[in-house]
């Protein structure tokens, strides 16, 4: 039965304990310098870095709005990786390396930080949010010629300077696509100088943005026409000059026929916007992963002061002492009792040495384990032993026998009649049956045994053991009956069967008296065949029972051949069953004779054919 062992008396728990008493001590240890010497400056460095990262997004997608491939975007890497000491990678959408600011062969970080696609993108550069998902430095054929930008330079001057005589302050600035536009403080109330000073002329596309306008409504259409959106004629766009969104907002609804005017607003969003990124595809760098690491051009901003350098040593210091404390203590306790098993285990095979069972965890189990393994030792070194002299017994009967009368025979004493011989030839079967069920039982032990294996009704094994056993048990007295389900088919190695059935019988015939009964049966048991060959002979004692099955062990201890056989036959009986599978049994009470049981596993019988 095995043992259980306390929860608080395991080995695991145990070990568990001391690892988690160190983690404890070094988690907190590390939690409170952390806590106390670093964390404004990570605030700080970590602030910095993530204006870095965006910057570098910035850039890049910058970039990206302005070439059509990225052929020569590595100079502008190792400039942003010098500028910010990050290391900065762009690799295509399949994972094929761009350009790398680390050496050739350096790995990728796992995973990439941004997605560089100036067409879909949430990212904040210089002109503001990008609230529709378009760079707008992504201006493709919206840039005007320099003719144009040189005639919206004259426009913008003259309104900037009737601004000035309206009292308001302007600037001209110029869009990513050339073109100039006013600006004036925040909080200036601009709406008179706007409306006295508007000519009309600023505000009207160029001939580069008309034709780009008009391929873009070329685009759009098809898209605005599924979803039931009709223009009734030219489709017209116009855009917001100040560059903000080029293409300005509601400049379709005062076109279109509809009723739903919500909906074609969300139409016309989505249209105009896949049509707007499949006109600027061609002008911008195809969509690149951006993978961003940690540099080694510049050193980190946060230096530990010497007493915080201090504190760490001496927190360090002090969890190595606890830990190398706890261990030593923990793992003098385990190795005692491992030593004492190990000088036991060195003793030579004749002095069975016992251990002291000390504890209660695994190692006083494995001290137990050992104790129990050397009284097997004990009992198996007596039974060998045993076995040797039984052996010599068994085979020094007969051959004395044989001696002795070829000896006589030999001098002329008396002659070599028919009875002698035959007594011989008996004495020589004897010899020969105890030889073969010694080598059965060595190729037992070994695993040798070959069984040939076949469908059998358990009907026809008790008929030809019967058969084979029907003179020994009328000179006897003895009625032998058999009982079998037709049901009871077993896969075995019908021989084999037949003489484990055959052990059982004649020993049930030797202890079983005159006008007794031995009867077989057999029956199906669930998955199981049990056979059972039950006598009304004179039974086994209670003592003997767990003997049984020993080799040479017979409850006569005088040996005599008249009320026993070899010792062997029923160990041949344990070994034949348990090399098909199954289990050999016995029940017994004094004077009521003796119940064999064997369980085997059931087969199928054959199908008819």
């Amino acid at each position: 039965m095995k043992r259980r062992i306390p929860l608080r008396k395991r080995l695991l728990v145990r070990l568990l304990s001391v690892s988690a008493l160190i983690a404890v001590c070094s988690v907190a240890a590390t939690a409170w310098l952390a806590v106390t010497t670093t964390t404004s400056a990570l605030k700080e460095e970590q602030g910095q870095d993530l204006a870095a990262d965006n910057n570098i997004l910035a850039r890049l997608s910058g970039y990206a709005a302005t070439h059509p491939d990225w052929s020569d975007v590595r100079r502008t890497v190792r400039d942003l990786a010098h500028e910010t000491g990050r290391r900065i990678a762009l690799t295509s959408a399949d994972r094929s390396l761009v350009a790398d600011s680390a050496p050739h062969g350096t790995p990728l970080p796992p995973r990439p930080a941004a997605t560089v696609d100036p067409l879909r993108t949430d990212t904040y550069t210089e002109t503001g949010a990008q609230l529709s998902g378009i760079d707008p430095r992504v201006v493709g054929p919206y840039r005007v010629t320099a003719e144009e930008r040189d005639r919206l330079d004259a426009l913008a001057a003259k309104r900037r300077a009737c601004y000035e005589r309206s009292g308001v302050d302007a600037t001209v600035a110029r869009t990513p696509s050339g073109r100039p536009v006013l600006r004036s403080p925040e909080g200036t109330d601009t709406s008179y100088a706007a409306q006295s000073c508007a000519d009309g002329e600023l505000n009207i596309p160029t001939p580069t943005e008309e034709r780009a306008l008009t391929d873009l409504a070329g685009l759009a259409r098809p898209c605005l026409k599924r979803a039931g959106i009709d223009f009734g004629g030219p489709l017209y766009l116009t855009f917001d000059p100040s560059g903000k969104d080029p293409l300005g907002a509601g400049y379709l609804l005062k076109y279109a026929k509809t009723r739903n005017v919500k909906a074609a607003a969300q139409a016309e969003q989505l249209c105009v916007l896949g049509a707007r990124r499949t006109q600027l595809e061609p002008y911008v760098a195809p969509v690149a992963e951006l993978f961003l690491g940690i540099g080694d051009q510049n050193p980190s901003r946060f230096d530990m002061s010497a007493a915080n350098k201090a504190k760490v040593i001496g927190a360090a210091g002090l969890v190595l002492a606890v830990t190398v404390a706890v261990t030593a203590v923990v793992a003098v306790r385990m190795v005692r009792p491992l030593r004492a098993l190990t000088a036991a285990a060195q003793q030579p095979p004749e002095l069975h040495v016992r251990v002291p069972v000390t504890t209660r965890d695994e190692t006083g189990i494995l001290a137990e384990a050992f104790n129990d393994l050397t009284e097997r030792r004990e009992r198996l070194e007596a039974q060998r032993k045993a076995m040797v002299s039984d052996i010599a017994h068994e085979l020094r009967s007969p051959l004395t026998n044989i001696r002795g009368w070829l000896e006589v025979v030999r001098d002329g004493v008396v002659d070599p009649d028919p009875a002698l011989l035959a007594s011989l030839h008996e004495e020589s079967l004897v010899l020969q049956r105890i030889i073969d069920d010694l080598q059965d039982l060595a190729a037992a032990d070994a695993g040798t045994l070959r069984l040939h294996r076949e469908p059998v009704p358990a009907g026809d094994l008790f008929g030809q053991v019967a058969a084979a056993h029907r003179v020994a048990a009328d000179a006897a007295g003895v009625a032998l009956v058999t009982e079998a389900d037709d049901t009871a088919w077993l896969e075995a190695d019908p021989v084999r069967m037949r003489q484990a059935l055959g052990n059982l019988v004649s020993n049930a015939l030797r202890h079983t008296p005159a006008d007794g009964t031995v009867t077989l049966t057999a029956r199906c048991d669930g998955d199981e065949v049990v056979l059972t060959v039950a006598d009304t002979g004179t039974g086994i004692a209670s003592e003997d029972l767990p003997h049984v099955f020993d080799r040479f062990w017979r409850a006569e201890r005088s040996r005599s051949r008249r009320t026993g056989g070899s010792g062997l036959g029923l160990p041949i009986v344990r070994h034949l069953v348990a090399a098909h599978g199954g289990t050999a049994e016995v029940t017994s009470e004094p004077g009521e004779g003796a119940v064999f049981t064997l369980r085997l596993p059931v087969a199928a019988p054959p199908a008819e054919g």
